[in-house]
């Protein structure tokens, strides 16, 4: 039996009270659900800028009404300290979502992905460490990695940033570090690796690519890629996300506390690879989609290449991800096609 496993045995024999910032995010969302059917409670914060209501409502329809009784919402902004303070009020874990996500849009906007990224993070910790939650696991990303050329990426080993998102997500880990050392308090970051699932926004300029190329392809509209196709992500479906959060978050392991993970599957799929896998993925639930790519300039502030080394998550943490890119593309593309249509 897995450490996963195990843990979806043991957590509903003994409910614990979590945090979730950014619930009614894409991947905020897929934890909350995930703890409300582990029977536990779960204090759940946002302030809408990217979440949405209709995220938080098809929780409810998922779980059970006892389960959903469970769920305390707070509408609020993480830039505000009194509102990180009120969330944190007897929790035991945080797991820290809530950020703005885009290298786009923090170029188009580097002020407002800095307040809500640094500062916003920075209340964040402050809030949990006043509150003295038994742990505190937060969103890192593989944007730190830079311009840093090796394959895979290796948590000790960064390049220089690339944008301003990367700049917030690395202060992050810096803050996190300096909270260990000067206060005491332990933290976890994930660096998240292109995850995708269901509930992500297909909508809108900053839509992640697999939701926007598939609801392109479900419409009938052109696909555009940036570039020649051939740069390649380390795709990660969310239930795999879900899995390092929660394993994270419940650690005993002192040797595991006050370190950055990668989290992804260590698989490489060019962005050519990625629109057959769509097509044939799509063409199985009876959507044929005809149209040729639509090839474009290269995008200002991507890398070239991503591939994570998951190692050290495997061996601190006992992640274990279940699903490769085809597996989880499989297992969302009713999602798509139900949302989309």
């Amino acid at each position: 039996m897995t450490r996963y496993e195990t843990l979806f045995e043991t957590l509903p024999l003994s409910p614990k009270k979590w945090l979730i910032s950014g619930v009614a995010g894409f991947i905020g969302s897929n934890l909350l659900e995930t703890l409300l059917k582990l029977d536990q409670y779960v204090i759940g914060l946002d302030n809408f800028s990217t979440g949405h209501k209709h995220n938080l409502e098809e929780v409810r329809k998922e779980v059970t009404a006892e389960q959903w009784r469970r769920f305390e919402f707070i509408e609020g902004d993480i830039r505000n300290l009194e509102v990180c303070e009120q969330a944190c009020s007897s929790v035991d874990y945080v797991l820290h979502q809530a950020a703005l996500g885009s290298v786009p849009r923090s170029l188009n906007d580097p002020i407002t992905t800095n307040s809500t990224n640094i500062d916003g993070f920075l209340n964040m910790l402050v809030a949990a460490r006043n509150a003295a939650v038994k742990s505190f696991t937060y969103a890192a990303s593989s944007s730190t990695y830079g311009d840093h050329p090796g394959l895979p990426k290796v948590e000790d080993v960064i390049g220089k940033p690339l944008s301003p998102y990367a700049v917030t997500k690395y202060v992050n880990e810096l803050y996190a570090e300096v909270f260990a050392r000067c206060y005491g308090f332990n933290t976890i970051g994930l660096r998240y690796f292109n995850v995708f699932g269901k509930r992500q926004d297909p909508e809108g300029a900053y839509a992640a690519v697999i939701p926007k190329w598939t609801s392109s392809m479900i419409k009938d509209e052109s696909v555009f890629i940036n570039g020649d196709g051939q740069t390649s992500r380390d795709f990660c479906f969310i239930e795999n996300t879900v899995q390092a959060n929660l394993l994270a978050a419940t650690t005993t392991d002192k040797n595991a506390l006050n370190q950055v993970y990668n989290v992804a599957v260590s698989g490489r799929t060019d962005l050519n690879m990625l629109f057959s896998i769509l097509k044939n993925e799509l063409l199985k639930n009876n959507i044929p989609y005809k149209k040729e790519v639509v090839y474009r300039d290269f995008r200002e502030g991507d890398v070239r290449h991503s591939q994570a080394d998951i190692s050290k998550i495997q061996s601190l943490l006992g992640y274990d991800p279940q699903f490769n890119i085809e597996q989880g593309i499989k297992r969302a593309m009713s999602w798509y096609v139900d949302f989309l249509n």
